[in-house]
């Protein structure tokens, strides 16, 4: 096996349902997966979703920035008898692959993909190829960032947003953090998304500063951002924000230290 993670002790941080395909990779690459959820996402059920939903057909394009929108935008299309027939006209971006993955499971293929999977150059590169892509649908999540609709208003893109999910932090599982966290059960951490970040932190009631010298293993920049603002000194980020990308540079930083 090229790669390794030596037998290493990694946190596994994301929502429970998510977590499977990351402890798996871990496990094959020869780490032990620890799992401590620290995310809810659940698909949010508003009355103004309906109405938006019926007038799909008027929207241009439409934007996906995670499988958890694809998965929750399709359930609520079922749940209130929206025909698919409504998607035809209208084209599909994602912001990466996994997200184009989900939306595959549904029948549809994605038109657009960004070279880089974040929001900010998913913005930018579809506005070279496509300057004319108004009116916009982006779908989205209650902790989203504001970088894709603030570059959408700057290049005075029309837009409407939908939230069709909910993230909230997993409070049952602080107990287990605290405890894995004053026990150093583990050798490193894993982020897949600021929002994982802000959960670590906000229930992380025992050595709180030390902790934070632990490696940790972030998807992406945005996700590094976010970790290095709340005072994390090792991070570490693959070349390709994916699963499979995080594991390698996790390998190739374990191989480096020795």
């Amino acid at each position: 096996m090229p790669f390794s993670l030596h037998g290493k002790r990694i946190l596994i941080t994301r929502e429970k349902n998510q977590a499977k395909e990351l402890s798996e990779k871990v496990s094959q690459f020869g780490g032990q997966p620890i799992e401590a959820p620290l995310l809810k996402i659940t698909c949010k059920k508003e009355a103004g979703h309906m109405e938006m939903l019926e007038n799909l057909p008027m929207y241009r394009w439409i934007f996906f920035t995670s499988a958890n929108g694809v998965r929750c935008f399709f359930q609520i299309m079922s749940e209130n008898n929206v025909s698919y027939n409504l998607l035809e006209k209208t084209k599909l971006a994602v912001v990466g692959h996994k997200t184009e993955d989900a939306l595959k499971k549904y029948g549809y293929a994605a038109e657009f993909i960004p070279s880089t999977y974040n929001a900010a150059v998913m913005a930018e590169e579809i506005l070279t190829r496509f300057p004319s892509i108004s009116p916009v649908l982006l779908i989205r999540g209650n902790r989203s960032r504001q970088v894709l609709p603030e570059q959408l208003a700057e290049n005075n893109i029309s837009f409407d947003i939908i939230e069709v999910y909910e993230t909230i932090f997993n409070q049952t599982i602080k107990d287990r953090l605290n405890e894995l966290i004053s026990n150093h059960q583990f050798d490193m951490i894993t982020f897949t998304s600021p929002s994982t970040v802000e959960a670590f932190i906000e229930m992380n009631e025992a050595h709180k500063e030390e902790v934070k010298k632990v490696p940790c293993a972030c998807i992406g920049t945005t996700t590094e951002q976010k970790a290095k603002w709340y005072g994390f000194t090792n991070t570490i980020v693959p070349e390709q924000f994916t699963i499979e990308g995080m594991v390698e540079k996790m390998c190739t930083y374990i191989s480096q230290k020795g």
